[in-house]
């Protein structure tokens, strides 16, 4: 897996590249809790080149999802692709957190 980022005004649009799961996602988990503790809680994550989820990675964004709207801050998903989107529909997890087509929409 992959994680780059870029700012867009006060929010952080954190990309993921290839595969979200029981080896990456302590990784993902770690990066975000280092920008929560810098005091960044306002989060758009492009899941553009997202290929594969799990349920560890599920748990690894809705570990951020708490700890973002504890602070009063702000999560977003954008731009999954079919499979992804999949599962967040089957998990519940798309009525949880608000998923965008684009991060442009998102960010907005």
């Amino acid at each position: 897996m992959e994680i780059t980022d870029q700012k867009q005004g006060d929010i952080v649009v954190i990309s993921v590249k290839g595969r979200m799961d029981a080896i990456s996602a302590p990784e993902f988990e770690k990066d975000l809790d280092a920008r929560i503790g810098q005091g960044q809680m306002r989060f758009v994550i492009d899941l553009a080149d997202l290929d594969y989820i799990s349920s560890a990675g599920l748990r690894s964004i809705l570990a951020l999802a708490k700890k973002v709207k504890t602070g009063e801050g702000m999560l977003h998903l954008a731009a999954l692709k079919e499979p992804v989107k999949e599962v967040f529909d089957i998990s519940g997890f798309s009525s949880i957190i608000p998923i965008f087509d684009s991060v442009d929409t998102a960010c907005s």
